[in-house]
């Protein structure tokens, strides 16, 4: 028998990427994953139980920002975070197909943020798809959606949030999001638009820790053509998204743009970020030494040290300063970080800069500190 389809081998070899380093029981099994499915948003059949003997991670064994997948034991438990759309359901498939072979136990964790009609049914419908093809554990989770940042951002936190209490709960070493080189191209083309500095063209980061759980995106050298092809490999109906059409999110109004730009450049877009992102990640290296250097005992920063450094090096350790000091990372603007900088290259004797959260830095006795 032949191996897999070319998609469904490019979903699984990325995932394996991000799982390296788990002892492996075999290559590719051949033929698909699941059986056709017949219905709209139904979800095909597979045909292997997982099983379920499994050991977690806790919360000492979880690795930090930059670590490597290989340092987590055999038995730890993955979560993949599945919308049911292409995207994230070709990667819950690979992720399970994966999981059985490198000793790992795979979850599933579904979002209902409650904005469309009937989306409450389709997430249950989801998890019930989960449970049956082996998935364990699953989780349907419904969160209710605020306005703060509109509504993209608002989705994102609320998203998020349920993501992270899911991996808390079962300790899981890390959660898998779907995101793939399409999107990555679009984030770097929303963030020029914004005016992003470095950070923001570095597009999304293949690995994140946010809030003590670890976040990994496989699929951001797979694109979108590759994960539609994979789920018809496998016979997995995913589900259309509307908001992904909807001109009052701005990722949908970018997509006909990066379609118009031609063949090639999304590959590009994505490259750029790597690319950027490699540098963007150096200086921020520097600049954690250099905070560590002008931070005082009192929690201030020196002026000394900060006047000594170059201009991008201090701009992002005010930057982690203000983070540091409890400052909300979305609310934190470029015209921020000027001010602080204002304080330190063009000191003329100005008052308090005030900082989102309620907070105020001042300059005094030769440092830079927060007052009331």
């Amino acid at each position: 028998m032949g191996g897999p389809a070319p998609a469904v081998a490019a979903v699984r070899n990325a995932v394996r990427r991000s799982l390296s380093g788990f002892p492996s029981s075999g290559g590719e099994e051949p033929g698909p994953v699941s059986a056709p499915g017949s219905r709209p948003g139904a979800f095909a059949d597979q045909p292997r139980a997982l099983d379920p003997a499994s050991a977690r991670v806790g919360p000492g064994e979880m690795p930090p920002a930059g670590s490597s997948a290989a340092g987590l034991p055999a038995g730890g438990t993955v979560l993949v975070a599945c919308s049911g759309g292409a995207d994230s359901l070709a990667l819950a498939a690979a992720t399970l197909f994966v999981a059985r072979r490198t000793g790992l136990r795979c979850g599933l964790v579904t979002v209902d943020h409650g904005l469309q009609e009937g989306s409450g049914e389709r997430a249950a419908e989801l998890g019930d798809w989960a449970v049956e093809r082996g998935f364990a554990p699953v989780q349907v989770r419904s969160v209710r959606v605020g306005a703060a940042g509109g509504p993209e951002a608002a989705a994102r936190e609320a998203r998020y949030a349920a993501l992270e209490a899911a991996a808390v709960e079962h300790r899981a070493a890390m959660v898998l999001l779907g995101h793939t080189r399409d999107d990555q191209a679009e984030t770097v083309l929303l963030a020029l638009a914004r005016g992003s500095g470095p950070r923001g063209l570095a597009g999304m980061p293949q690995r994140r820790v946010r809030n003590g759980v670890v976040f990994v995106r496989p699929l951001l050298d797979v694109g979108r053509a590759e994960t539609r092809a994979a789920c018809a490999a496998e016979g997995l109906v995913a589900w259309e998204d509307p908001h992904n059409v909807d001109a009052s999110y701005a990722r949908a109004r970018v997509r006909p743009i990066v379609a118009a730009l031609g063949p090639g450049v999304v590959a590009n877009l994505a490259r750029t970020a790597r690319l950027v992102g490699a540098d963007a990640d150096y200086l921020d290296g520097l600049a954690a030494d250099a905070l560590g250097k002008a931070l005082s005992d009192r929690g201030g920063l020196s002026v000394v040290e900060l006047a000594r450094m170059a201009g991008p090096i201090r701009t992002r350790v005010l930057h982690a300063w203000a983070l540091r000091l409890g400052v909300p990372g979305t609310d934190l603007a470029l015209r921020h970080v000027d001010a602080l900088d204002a304080l330190i290259v063009r000191w003329h004797g100005q008052g308090a800069v005030a900082l989102p959260g309620g907070l105020a830095v001042t300059r005094t006795g030769g440092l830079l500190q927060t007052c009331h």
